[in-house]
C-alpha cells in the first residue's frame, strides 16, 4: 500500500480524496494556489505546497511542477481527483515515467477512452450505438459542412472535454463560427486543448450513466447507473440511482455493454460511461469519463462501495474485492450541487465571501465540503461549494429527505446560492414523476420568472432586519467571552493567567462590552 499520496486537486474532491487517505492511514500532500493559500484542503493535508497563480493554467495544470512536488515530498502515487489533469494522458505517462502511481487508468487506455472522439471510433468498433457526429478536421469550413450533412442543431463538443465545458449547442448554420470559437477557448483554458468535433443533438433524451470498475488481472464490473437529466449549461446539477427510468433489462443490457467497452480497451481502476437514451428508449453512447465524477457518492450510498478507497487499492495492485453477482443496489439516493449562482439571472456565478455554512445533520444525509465559513468564492474556479447527497428507502423517501435538508442548509455571506432553486426543482411535478430529461430546465419558463434567491443566502446588508444584526451581535459575544486569545499572546505558561482570556477581564472593575 502507498505510504503518501499527493492529491493534484483542489475544493470538494480533494477534501474527499484526503480524508479517505487519512482513513487508510495513507500520508497527504496538498497542492494550492495563491488564491487557495488558506483553502480547507491545505488545512487538512499532512503538507501543502504552492505552485502558482489563480488561472488554472499558470497552478493545477502545471503537471511538471505537481510532479516536482510529489518528488520532493517522498509520495509514491498522485491522485488526480477530477476536471484539471485527470484526463492528461502525457502526464499519466510522466507520473509513470517518474516512477510513481497514477491513480487511475493508464495513458495508453485514456488517450483512447479519455478522448472522446477515439472513444468513440473505439465504441462504434465494439459495436456499441453512437451518435451521429464528426471527428475528421479542426477547419471551420469542414466543420460547417458536416453540420450541414448531419442537420441541425448540432452540439460542438471538447474532445479533451467533460462537465459540460466546451460545449455548445448550436440551432441554426449562421452561430456555427462563433459557437466554434467560443467551444475551443473555454476548452483550452480548462482542458489545456482546444481540439473540438461535432454531435447531432439528440432532443429530449435521458442523461444515463454507468460507473464501471476495473482492475491489472481482467477483472472488471459496473457498479449500476446514475440518472443525470437535470442540468443546467450543460452541466449536471441534480443526479440519482437508481434511474427512474431504466427497467431491469434495459439496465443489464446498458450495463453489459459498459463492462464490455471497458474490456475492450483494457482499461484499469474508476471510470463511466455516459450515455443517452431517446423517447423509444435507444440508447447510444455518449463519452466516457476516465476519471471519478463528481456524482460518485450516491453510488457508493445505494451500494456500500467506498470508489476513493477501491481506486487506491487497485492503483496499489490490489484485485477487485467482488464480482458483479455480489453487487446490487439499496435504496434511492439524490445528490444536489451547491453553487454559488444566480438561478435567476442565468445561472451565472455568484462570487463572494462565505460568512457561515451551517450544513444539515440527519440519518442518511452526507455533505461533500471544500468550503468553510471565511472562504472566498473567486472566479478561477468552478463555485461549487459543496455536495448534498442523501439516502432514502424509496425515491420519494428519498426526494423529501433532499428537500428536508435543502431546507436546513444554511449559508450566509455575499453569495447567492442555488438551494431554493434546488427546492423547486425537487418539487416539480415532472421531476417527481422521474420524466426529466436534459432540456427539462431550459423547457420551462416558469423557472425563469421566479425568484429563486432564498432568504438563506442572501448578503448581509442594513436591509436586514434589526433582529438580524441582534442575534449576529449577541452571537459574536459569547463566543469573544470564551475563546482563547491568539496563541503566543500569553507565553508565561500558566494556564491560569488572565492574559489568556479574551472575556473583557479587568482588574478592580467589571468587564464591558458595547
Amino acid at each position: 500500500m502507498f505510504q503518501k499520496i499527493l492529491i493534484a486537486n483542489r475544493g470538494e474532491i480533494a477534501v474527499r480524496i484526503l480524508r479517505a487517505c487519512q482513513e487508510m492511514g495513507i500520508a497527504t500532500v496538498a497542492v494550492y494556489s495563491d488564491a487557495d493559500a488558506r483553502a480547507l484542503h491545505v488545512a487538512l493535508a499532512d503538507a501543502a505546497v504552492h505552485i502558482g497563480p489563480p488561472p488554472p493554467r499558470e497552478s493545477y495544470l502545471r503537471g511538471a511542477r505537481i510532479l516536482q512536488a510529489a518528488r520532493e515530498h517522498g509520495c509514491d502515487a498522485i491522485h488526480p481527483g477530477y476536471g484539471f489533469l485527470s484526463e492528461n494522458a502525457d502526464f499519466a505517462d510522466a507520473v509513470a515515467a517518474a516512477g510513481l502511481t497514477f491513480i487511475g487508468p493508464r495513458g495508453a487506455a485514456m488517450r483512447v477512452m479519455g478522448v472522446k472522439t477515439s472513444a468513440r471510433a473505439a465504441m462504434q468498433a465494439a459495436g456499441v450505438p453512437i451518435v451521429p457526429g464528426y471527428q475528421t478536421s479542426q477547419a471551420d469550413d469542414d466543420l460547417l459542412a458536416a453540420a450541414q450533412e448531419i442537420g441541425f442543431p448540432v452540439l460542438v463538443k471538447a474532445t479533451a472535454g467533460g462537465g459540460g465545458k466546451g460545449m455548445r449547442i448550436v440551432p441554426h448554420p449562421a452561430e456555427l463560427r462563433h459557437a466554434l470559437a467560443s467551444a475551443r477557448r473555454e476548452a483550452l483554458n480548462a482542458f489545456g486543448d482546444d481540439r473540438i468535433y461535432l454531435e447531432k443533438l439528440i432532443e429530449h433524451p435521458h442523461h444515463i450513466e454507468f460507473q464501471v470498475f476495473a482492475d491489472h488481472y481482467g477483472h472488471a464490473v459496473h457498479l449500476f447507473e446514475r440518472e443525470c437529466s437535470v442540468q443546467r449549461r450543460h452541466q449536471k446539477i441534480i443526479e440519482e440511482t437508481p434511474s427512474p427510468l431504466l427497467d431491469a433489462g434495459l439496465r443489464g443490457r446498458m450495463g453489459e455493454a459498459a463492462v464490455a467497452a471497458v474490456r475492450a480497451v483494457g482499461y484499469t481502476n474508476a471510470g463511466t460511461l455516459e450515455f443517452l437514451v431517446d423517447a423509444q428508449r435507444n440508447y447510444y453512447f455518449l463519452e466516457m469519463n476516465t476519471r471519478l465524477q463528481v456524482e460518485h457518492p450516491i453510488t457508493e450510498a445505494v451500494t456500500g462501495v467506498d470508489l476513493v478507497k477501491l481506486q487506491i487499492r487497485v492503483a496499489a495492485g490490489e484485485p477487485l474485492p467482488f464480482t458483479q453477482a455480489d453487487l446490487s443496489q439499496r435504496g434511492h439516493a439524490i445528490e444536489c450541487r451547491i453553487y454559488a449562482e444566480d438561478a435567476a439571472n442565468g445561472f451565472l456565478p455568484a462570487i463572494g465571501k462565505v460568512l457561515t455554512a451551517v450544513e444539515p445533520v440527519g440519518p442518511g444525509v452526507r455533505v461533500d465540503a471544500g468550503v468553510t465559513g471565511g472562504d472566498e468564492i473567486t472566479l478561477h474556479y468552478d463555485p461549487m461549494i459543496a455536495k448534498l447527497i442523501v439516502l432514502g428507502e424509496t425515491r420519494r423517501d428519498a426526494i423529501d429527505k433532499m428537500l428536508w435538508a435543502l431546507r436546513h442548509y444554511v449559508i450566509l455571506g455575499d453569495v447567492i446560492t442555488n438551494i431554493a432553486f434546488l427546492r423547486a426543482v425537487l418539487s416539480h411535478p415532472r421531476f417527481l414523476a422521474g420524466d426529466a430529461t436534459t432540456d427539462f430546465i431550459d423547457s420551462l419558463p416558469d423557472f425563469h420568472s421566479l425568484n429563486f434567491q432564498s432568504p438563506t443566502s442572501q448578503s448581509l446588508t442594513p436591509s436586514a432586519p434589526d433582529l438580524a444584526f441582534a442575534i449576529a451581535a449577541l452571537a459574536e459575544l459569547l463566543q469573544g467571552s470564551t475563546a482563547p486569545l491568539a496563541a503566543g499572546a500569553a507565553t508565561d505558561g500558566d494556564p491560569f493567567s488572565p492574559w489568556r482570556q479574551s472575556n473583557g477581564f479587568r482588574l478592580g472593575n467589571a468587564a464591558g462590552r458595547t
